[in-house]
């Protein structure tokens, strides 16, 4: 077996086991779902992982290594905090958006493991020292209005997730199953999130 061919087949099992365990959660879902969703047998899918935990926490940190390094450097930028707001909330909505079950896969494990989510993000080198520290220096420099930076931080990621976590009311009820609208309106979305929170702020 070559080295391009274990690659596929390991990438292939953390795809198909990504589907399941969102759809079936940890508990619900089985070795044999995954293996059949990968389009491989059992015994291949228990070479490459031994047990169930052991491939969910593989999935667990390959989803959430795709949303962090990219992020951390956008944060560290010399960059002025509108600027700054403007491509980090692009880069966020379009990561999510080529990786759409990276929400729903996050928030099943907040609620199974968070212990594990900590130590995985304590461990990813996000800070939000960096970001805080603009902001407070901003403030001070008069360039926006007085403002809390954890809110303002946890504002701008609320408004990036929330149309991916409720993907399924968006594009069934709102866009009555067109999908070609919803990807219209998340691509909006940067320039309406980035809008609505940097007129928030800025001084009027």
């Amino acid at each position: 077996m070559t080295t391009n061919k274990d690659t596929n087949t390991e990438q292939a099992i953390l795809e198909a086991a990504k589907i399941v365990f969102v759809k079936k959660g940890m508990e619900g879902a089985r070795m044999q779902e995954i293996a059949d969703e990968a389009g491989i047998n059992k015994a291949m899918l228990h070479y490459y992982y031994r047990s169930k935990d052991k491939l969910f926490e593989a999935v667990f940190t390959e989803t959430f290594s795709k949303l962090v390094p990219n992020l951390i450097e956008i944060v560290k930028t010399d960059i002025s905090l509108f600027d700054k707001i403007r491509i980090f909330v692009g880069n966020y909505i379009d990561i999510i958006n080529e990786n759409p079950l990276i929400p729903a896969f996050i928030i099943h494990e907040l609620n199974r493991n968070p212990d594990r989510v900590v130590e995985l993000i304590k461990s990813s080198g996000i800070n939000p020292i960096f970001f805080i520290n603009q902001v407070e220096k901003e403030i001070i420099e008069d360039i926006i209005e007085p403002v809390n930076p954890l809110h303002l931080m946890v504002n701008m990621l609320a408004m990036c997730v929330f149309p991916f976590v409720a993907r399924p009311i968006l594009e069934g009820v709102i866009f009555n199953e067109d999908r070609e609208q919803y990807e219209i309106f998340i691509q909006e979305r940067k320039k309406e999130v980035c809008d609505f929170i940097i007129n928030s702020i800025k001084k009027k």
